[in-house]
């Protein structure tokens, strides 16, 4: 029944009010972000949710589009905006996914969606973490985050699709909220997954 009908509903309403509440910071954002990134705060892109369907992640944008002399995107850590490092930093580049949330594509918490692209590299056990709705938060990311491998939070991923619970959701909520007050294992950027990352 949780997973069924109240899960979503709890989504829907926490999604709701922090848009309400957050409305302030969120205007704030937009508007520093617009003047400091060429008119863009926002950061859009494809990425699979429940079932692989792919649908669009919308963040506050944290880095520019600068390029190098061939045209090619700089490292990500050099395109990083002061900003943008800040955002990253309290997390709050992630407020813009509660639409996503209201609208159905993600849940509060649940496996983090990747890229598209791997897709294909997934196990037939990695694929289960889309078995469900991705999350603006999740078990790996409150259980080491970037501190732990790849294959580390996929299996993490799979444990919480497979004891998904109103007390496990809420266990994962509050240690969220306590590390984004303590600042504690937030990395400064998404680190890429190589294909080594998703073998056995």
């Amino acid at each position: 029944m949780y997973t069924s009908f109240f899960k979503r509903l709890l989504d829907f309403l926490f999604a709701c009010f922090g848009i309400v509440v957050l409305s302030p910071v969120f205007l704030a954002i937009i508007i520093a972000l617009y003047n400091s990134s060429d008119g863009k705060p926002f950061f859009i892109q494809e990425r699979p949710g429940e079932d692989g369907k792919i649908f669009k992640l919308i963040k506050f944008k944290t880095m520019n589009d600068k390029r190098d002399s061939e045209g090619n995107l700089l490292p990500m850590g050099e395109r990083i905006t002061p900003l943008g490092a800040f955002l990253r930093k309290t997390s709050l580049d992630e407020i813009p996914q509660l639409f996503n949330v209201m609208k159905g594509d993600m849940s509060l918490m649940g496996p983090r969606p990747l890229l598209k692209e791997y897709l294909p590299m997934y196990t037939d056990r990695q694929k289960e973490r889309h078995l469900v709705k991705p999350g603006i938060t999740g078990w790996a990311q409150v259980n080491g985050r970037n501190q732990v491998t790849w294959k580390d939070k996929f299996e993490m991923d799979i444990w919480y699709v497979d004891n998904i619970s109103f007390k496990l959701d809420a266990i994962i909520f509050f240690k969220t909220i306590k590390k984004i007050i303590t600042k504690s294992d937030v990395a400064d950027i998404e680190l890429a997954v190589t294909q080594q990352d998703f073998l056995d």
